[in-house]
């Protein structure tokens, strides 16, 4: 953020929670508008932008300055319609109208990437993603790894590789292992067991404790779905689990040191900021994800 040109005017999701991250030329009679506009939004020192929460403040700053800095806006829009003239993006999955119009089967991956295009914004109610002009770069630099995407989604494919997979060796071996990990069970060292209702990490991730069973984990299972218990002295013990929300794991004190090796054996340790991170941009995506997919489900229905 720091090296950019004091003139670019940028908006981007916020990782930390739902909301924005805008930066804009500064001027004092702008920003006393933005601040009326928008009374929750707080600068940010080190990211040098304005922090806006709230799950639909992407759009709402998008339209705020559009309606604010149309100028720039219209010059942006021109440069990236010369652009596109020049070195047009050309897939099954782009429609060209006023705006760029992206449809495509559902995917994760392409949500993660469109959300990641400034300005980007999903449609409802035609149930597809629409880019500006202003934002060719950024989408085209992108496009590869979303028409990928989007063509493993199609149906065909997807029935393609569920074929595949099964005609494969370790298809037994993968099925049992997709069923362990439906069951949401956790083997737990008896002596050492994890305390409930709080965010913890795991082999498997961060998680929730729901409960201890206290039913004993067989070795051969233990052996063949969970290898990192191989060195556990102890009798191991079934605990249930949940995923923890994006909320909770933004609410969860870091650990202020890695796991040692003897938390790393037991199988679950305090969460470090890094791992936090990591786990609260996974979240979100998922959140975001399942939003998107009830938004679309409703304009069905």
């Amino acid at each position: 953020m720091a090296g950019r040109e004091r003139n670019d005017i940028e908006i981007r999701d916020d990782e930390e929670g739902p909301g924005a991250i805008v930066s804009f030329p500064f001027d004092a009679a702008a920003v006393e508008r933005f601040r009326e506009a928008f009374p929750r939004a707080r600068w940010n020192d080190d990211l040098a932008a304005w922090r806006i929460p709230g799950t639909t403040a992407m759009l709402r700053t998008a339209r705020w300055l559009d309606h604010e800095l149309p100028s720039a806006f219209g010059l942006a829009d021109q440069r990236g319609r010369d652009s596109f003239s020049f070195d047009p993006i050309v897939s099954r999955y782009l429609e060209v109208a006023d705006e760029f119009v992206v449809r495509t089967p559902y995917s994760r991956t392409v949500v993660e990437e469109l959300r990641a295009v400034p300005w980007a914004w999903w449609n409802g109610e035609d149930k597809a993603w629409h880019v500006p002009y202003r934002s060719v770069d950024e989408l085209r630099r992108r496009w590869p790894v979303i028409e990928a995407a989007a063509e493993r989604s199609e149906p065909d494919a997807r029935r393609q590789r569920r074929d595949a997979a099964k005609s494969a060796p370790e298809y037994e071996d993968i099925k049992a292992t997709e069923a362990e990990r439906r069951r949401r069970r956790y083997p737990v060292p008896a002596s050492e067991l994890p305390p409930l209702d709080r965010v913890l990490m795991s082999h498997e991730g961060p998680l929730v404790v729901l409960e201890v069973t206290g039913e004993v984990v067989p070795a051969e299972t233990a052996a063949r779905h969970y290898t990192w218990s191989s060195g556990q002295p102890d009798d191991l013990v079934w605990a249930l689990w949940r995923r923890p929300t994006h909320d909770e794991l933004v609410k969860t004190w870091p650990a202020r040191h890695p796991a040692a090796v003897s938390a790393l054996l037991r199988g679950w340790w305090q969460p470090t900021l890094e791992e936090l991170r990591i786990a609260r941009r996974a979240a979100r995506s998922l959140e975001r994800a399942q939003e998107t997919r009830r938004t679309s489900q409703s304009s069905r229905d």
